[in-house]
C-alpha cells in the first residue's frame, strides 16, 4: 500500500475505511476485529469516523473491537469529526439540531471520542461542517489546546469551502492538514466551485468521502449514470478489474493526492478499491469519465 504523507507526525494510507454504517454490517466485536485485521494486512491503516455516526455509537462499536486487541492501535491512523449536534436518544442534552464550534463542545466531543476509541490520542480530528456561528478564534484555540496536549496530533475539516477553509486557517500557527470533500464522477461540483485548486494551492491532500457517489455508479438511471457505466465497464475490461476499481482510480489519478474512503464493511469492495492503486488511468481516460459523469463536454 502507499502513503500520503500529510505533516512529518501524520502518514495515511491511500485507500481510508469509513465507519459511517458501522451499525448496519452487524458485526459483533470479533469479526468486525478480523475485519479490521484483513484491512490492515491490505495496506489500509486509515480509519475514518465521527462523534456523530450511528447516532452516537460507531466510534463506542469500533472501540470494544479495539479493546480485544489494543496492540493494533499503534499500525493505524484514527480519525474523527465534531462540530455537529444531533438531536439522539444516545445524547439527551442535544435538544435542536445545530452545528457548534465553541471551545467547549469540540474539547468536550474529543474527549469523548477518545473514550469511546479506546485510545489516548487521535491522529486526525476534522471539523465536520462550515458553522454559520463560528468564532474563528475561540475555535482556533480548542483546536491549538488539543495538539499541544497530545491529544489530536493533526487538525483539519470537511465539506468546507474556500472561504471557510482559509478563514480558520488564518487564526491557526499550524496547517490544516486534510479538507474531506464529496467528489466522484457523478458529483464534480468541487472542480468548479474553487475548493480542489485552493487545496493544490496549499498543498492540502483532500480525503474523498462517498467516492461512488452512494452506490450510484451502479444503479441510478439517469442518463448521465447509465452512460458513465458504459465508460466504466470498457474501461474495466481494458484494466481487468470491477467498474468501482475504476472510480477509485480516476480520484487517485488526480495530481492533489486524494484519499477515498471506502465506507463498506463487504471485503470484497475494500479489496477492489485496493486494487485502483495498481490502474494508471490516462489523461484522456480520466477525461472521458469526468465528461460522462457531467452530462456536458467541457468547453
Amino acid at each position: 500500500m502507499k502513503f500520503t504523507d500529510l505533516t512529518d507526525k501524520l502518514k495515511m494510507s491511500k485507500i481510508a475505511l469509513g465507519f459511517w454504517r458501522l451499525n448496519d454490517w452487524g458485526m459483533n466485536s470479533e469479526e468486525l476485529l478480523n475485519y479490521r485485521e484483513a484491512a490492515l494486512e491490505m495496506g489500509v491503516t486509515t480509519f475514518d469516523h465521527a462523534d456523530i455516526y450511528g447516532g452516537y455509537t460507531c466510534e463506542k462499536i469500533f472501540g470494544e473491537a479495539l479493546a480485544l486487541k489494543p496492540e493494533l492501535r499503534s499500525k493505524m491512523q484514527l480519525v474523527s469529526k465534531v462540530g455537529i449536534k444531533l438531536v439522539s436518544p444516545n445524547m439527551p442534552e442535544n435538544i435542536y439540531r445545530c452545528y457548534d464550534t465553541g471551545y467547549d463542545h469540540i474539547v468536550k466531543s474529543v474527549e469523548k471520542s477518545l473514550k469511546n476509541l479506546n485510545t489516548d490520542y487521535l491522529d486526525l480530528v476534522l471539523i465536520h461542517r462550515p458553522d454559520m456561528f463560528m468564532d474563528a478564534d475561540e475555535t482556533a484555540r480548542a483546536l491549538t489546546y488539543l495538539r499541544e496536549s497530545g491529544k489530536v496530533l493533526e487538525w483539519g475539516v470537511s465539506n468546507f469551502l474556500p472561504s471557510d477553509f482559509n478563514l480558520l486557517q488564518s487564526r491557526l500557527d499550524f496547517k490544516l492538514v486534510t479538507n474531506q470533500i464529496e467528489l466522484s464522477p457523478l458529483k464534480t461540483g468541487h472542480f468548479y466551485d474553487g475548493t480542489i485548486n485552493l487545496m493544490q494551492e496549499k498543498r492540502v491532500s483532500m480525503m474523498i468521502w462517498s467516492p461512488l457517489a452512494g452506490g450510484s455508479i451502479f444503479t441510478a438511471d439517469t442518463k448521465e449514470a447509465v452512460e458513465l457505466r458504459i465508460v466504466l465497464n470498457r474501461l474495466a475490461q481494458k484494466y481487468s478489474c470491477p467498474i468501482d476499481t475504476i472510480a477509485y482510480a480516476w480520484l487517485l489519478a488526480h495530481p492533489t493526492n486524494m484519499i477515498p474512503i471506502c465506507g463498506s464493511g463487504k471485503i470484497d469492495r475494500l479489496k477492489s478499491a485496493v486494487k485502483s492503486l495498481d490502474v494508471q488511468l490516462t489523461r484522456e481516460e480520466w477525461f472521458e469519465i469526468f465528461v460522462t459523469g457531467m452530462g456536458k463536454n467541457i468547453p
